[in-house]
Formats: C-alpha cells, sequence, structure tokens
C-alpha cells in the first residue's frame, strides 16, 4: 500500500465513523471521499480477497445475500456490500467498513452495477462473475439489453481466468464466445419436454436469437424470456446446464419451497424470480465446494433484506415492503400477490429520479390488470409521480372510490394506519423506497440509518 492509498483508507474510514455514529448514515461518500485522495484505493484495498461480483438486472442484491449467508457456512471472512450501493464509491465504502476476521480465505462477493462491471474489474481482478438476467431497465441510462450486456462483457474480458456463473435460460448468456470457464444454471422441470414447441408472448423483450435474430422458441418458458430456449432456424439453443431446479413445490408470497436433484430447499421469501436467485446462490455454493446440507440450511436461516420484500410492523398492521424496478421485476411481484390468500390492501408508490429512471412509461407494460382485486380492499398511492400511478390503476380496472393518494411521507403513513386490512404490500420504486424508509426511521418505526 502506498502513501496516498494509506491516507485514503484512513480518510475514508474516519469519514465513515463519523457517518454512522454521529449522523447514522452514508453508503457512499466515504468512498467518494476516499477516491478523491486516491482514484484507486479500491485496489489497495481489495488485496488478499477472492472477489466475487454479482450483476445484471433483477435480483443482485437478493442473491448476493444469499451467496453471503451459504459462504459463512464455511469460511470465515465474508465482504460483501449489504445496503445495495453497487457502484464503485459504493463498493469502497464497503471495504472500508468491513471489520477483518482471521481466516484462511477472504471473500468479497459483491453487487455490481452493471455499467460498473468494467472499472471495478479492472481494480479487483474477480475470480467469479455471477450474471442473473437482462431486462429492459432504465432505458434513459441503460439502452436496449444488449447494450447493457456489452458493458458487462467489457468487464468479463479483462479477467480471462475468471469462471462465469451464469442464469443458462437467458439467451443472452451464452451468445458472446468468451475464454472464460462456464457453469450455467436454469431450471429442468417435468414439463420441459423437447416436443414442446412454442413462442412467449408477442410482447417479450429479448426473444430475438442471438445469433441470427430470428424469433426464438421454447420448451419451457419460467417467465419472460427465461427457459429452455431454442432457435429453430440456427440451432442456437440453451447451453447444457450445470445446477438445476427441477420441482416447485409450494408457493406464497412469504415462502418457496422447492427441489434441486432429490434435496428440498425453503427460503422464506415469495417469487418464482427469489428460485432464481436461491439458484444462482446455490451454484456459487457449490463451486466453493459447500455441502447441499449447508446450503439448505443457509437459505432456511437467510433473513429478509431492506426494501426486498421487507417485513415492517406499524400500527398493527403487517407491511411488506418491495422494490420494483422495471416492468418484468413489477410483473413476477404482481404474479407473487396473486398467491395471497388473504385480503390485502396494495400502495403503489413512484418516483421518476435518476436513480430509478426519468421515464416512467414502463408501469405501462407491466400486468396490473391480472391482479386479483378481490382481494384488495384499499389502494393507495404516492410519490412524486402519484397522479400518473392512480391513473395506470384507474385504467387497470381499479375502483376510483376505493383509491386514496398520499402526497408525501407522512401523509402515506397516517394513511398506512387507516387501511382496512392487516396486510399491507407497498411496492415502491427505488428512490420512493429510500424515502420511505427514512422517514420511518426518523419515527423510530425501523432502526434509523441502517441503509439510507
Amino acid at each position: 500500500m502506498n502513501l496516498k492509498s494509506g491516507i485514503a483508507k484512513v480518510a475514508g474510514k474516519s469519514s465513515y465513523w463519523f457517518l454512522h455514529n454521529v449522523l447514522k448514515g452514508g453508503t457512499s461518500f466515504p468512498g467518494k471521499f476516499a477516491m478523491k485522495i486516491d482514484p484507486e484505493v479500491l485496489n489497495s484495498l481489495a488485496k488478499g480477497y477472492e472477489t466475487i461480483i454479482v450483476t445484471g438486472t433483477n435480483g443482485k442484491t437478493m442473491t448476493t445475500a444469499l451467496i453471503v449467508e451459504a459462504l459463512k457456512k464455511k469460511y470465515g471472512d465474508i465482504l460483501t456490500n449489504p445496503s445495495g450501493s453497487n457502484m464503485q464509491q459504493g463498493i469502497v465504502t464497503a471495504f472500508l467498513a468491513h471489520k477483518n476476521k482471521k481466516a484462511k480465505k477472504k471473500i468479497a462477493v459483491l453487487e455490481v452495477d452493471e455499467a460498473n462491471v468494467k472499472m471495478v474489474t479492472k481494480l479487483l481482478h474477480p475470480s467469479v462473475f455471477v450474471l442473473t438476467n437482462i431486462f429492459r431497465d432504465q432505458m434513459d441510462r441503460y439502452g436496449e439489453i444488449y447494450t447493457t450486456y456489452q458493458k458487462i462483457v467489457d468487464g468479463i474480458k479483462l479477467a480471462p481466468n475468471a469462471t462465469i456463473i451464469a442464469n443458462g435460460d437467458a439467451s443472452i448468456f451464452s451468445s458472446v464466445e468468451l475464454p472464460n470457464k462456464k457453469v450455467f444454471y436454469g431450471f429442468k422441470l417435468p414439463d420441459d419436454k423437447d416436443e414442446n414447441d412454442f413462442k412467449a408472448p408477442v410482447n417479450t423483450d429479448g426473444v430475438l436469437c442471438p445469433k441470427c435474430d430470428h424469433i426464438l422458441h421454447y420448451h419451457e418458458r419460467i417467465y419472460a424470456n427465461l427457459g429452455d430456449f431454442f432457435c429453430p432456424n440456427c440451432g442456437y439453443h440453451r447451453p447444457e446446464l450445470t445446477y438445476s431446479v427441477n420441482q416447485i413445490i409450494n408457493q406464497t408470497p412469504n415462502s418457496l419451497k422447492f427441489k434441486m436433484g432429490e434435496k428440498e430447499y425453503s427460503i422464506g421469501i415469495g417469487g418464482t424470480y427469489n428460485i432464481y436467485n436461491a439458484l444462482a446462490a446455490y451454484s456459487v455454493a457449490r463451486e466453493f465446494d459447500l455441502s447441499e446440507e449447508e446450503v439448505a440450511q443457509s437459505f432456511a436461516e437467510n433473513k429478509r433484506i431492506f426494501g426486498r420484500q421487507e417485513l415492517i410492523n406499524y400500527a398493527g398492521k403487517e407491511i411488506d415492503l418491495i422494490l420494483v424496478k422495471n416492468p418484468v421485476g413489477l410483473d413476477e411481484v404482481l404474479h407473487m400477490l396473486n398467491t395471497e390468500k388473504d385480503n390485502y390492501s396494495l400502495v403503489a408508490l413512484l418516483n421518476a429520479n435518476h436513480a430509478d429512471g426519468i421515464d416512467t412509461s414502463w408501469i405501462w407494460d407491466a400486468d396490473y390488470e391480472g391482479l386479483n382485486k378481490d382481494k384488495i380492499k384499499k389502494v393507495l398511492v404516492g410519490g412524486k409521480r402519484w397522479h400518473d400511478m392512480g391513473f395506470r390503476l384507474e385504467v387497470a380496472g381499479f375502483n376510483p372510490g376505493l383509491m386514496t393518494t398520499a402526497t408525501n411521507n407522512d401523509a402515506l403513513l397516517d394513511e398506512i394506519s387507516k387501511l382496512p386490512t392487516k396486510k399491507v404490500y407497498i411496492l415502491a420504486t427505488y428512490t420512493a423506497m429510500l424515502s420511505l424508509r427514512k422517514t420511518m426511521g426518523e419515527k423510530k418505526i425501523i432502526k434509523a440509518g441502517m441503509y439510507t
């Protein structure tokens, strides 16, 4: 460690201590401060760590959390960025905040924003890339899915000896020739038969063959463009899977039970998309020599993480706070809500800040029409774009008489306390979720300053 990086490290650690012990928050500033002194401080901080990068459109935070919990079963020192602050400055902060433990093997499991993979790889030299999926997301920032994937590939090319652990059900991930070792995971359900031959629905993104631009067909489709795909024109098809889910046993909004091989696994969270996240974590754990029993135990013990189906008790309500940010992710959350057996109230919060994506037209691509409205006894809309959100739900068939508006967080919490059901699902975009959690922290509803 040179003098400049040493000063940057001390300055960054000091700012982190002050922010978290005096101001009770801050996940990016310490990293920004340290990088002002030494732009390559991450290189020094990461020395001695075997690094796993988790990236993709949806599922990064949950997959990272599941990997961390699994690897803790075998390895003593696991560093991560649990706040979801996944750009370079947030990753630097994660290293500054980490308290080293005595361990033979030090591992960093880092969620990394797709557009930051290249610059982070330059400094970290990862040994593993975990790729979750690529969907249309924040078009003003990322562009189309092929542009997003190219950003990831540009990073992977800087680490040709790293292993790629990728979702084999996503046709884009096996489309580029790379020298890296590849491990693919996906679904192999009993009704996934080679004689099946059908197309995805017409409004599904990412279903053109990456090799010849013909429309892909499927033997089995799990959701969106994910499944056992093949191209009838050029023969491109899903790669051989190393790890797979072969049965979904049961799903509720708060639990999943599924089989991989002959063993059953359970996690205390809902949504088919989270089975993919668990499968990705399982694949990493198995590549790091964990037993199936160790993985199963870690899944059973996994805790909810902030904003991703986070459970909050307030005013006698059981609140489930869920981040939504793009049509595919939102659709899967809506499908999950349809597994709810009890009546509930729906809260929809829409912002259009830079971190959310300034174009809100994506809410029209999600299937609000398909929600079981008989179960929803009240609808509450909020966020800076509450009017757009309310109009979208009216068009989807929700009775305006059952809808209430809250234009700020204080009013929102007051309205939540008056909702007629015990169960409340809050679907919030990123900055709306952070803003609400900040207000909840200030009011002592949740622990203040956790990841705000």
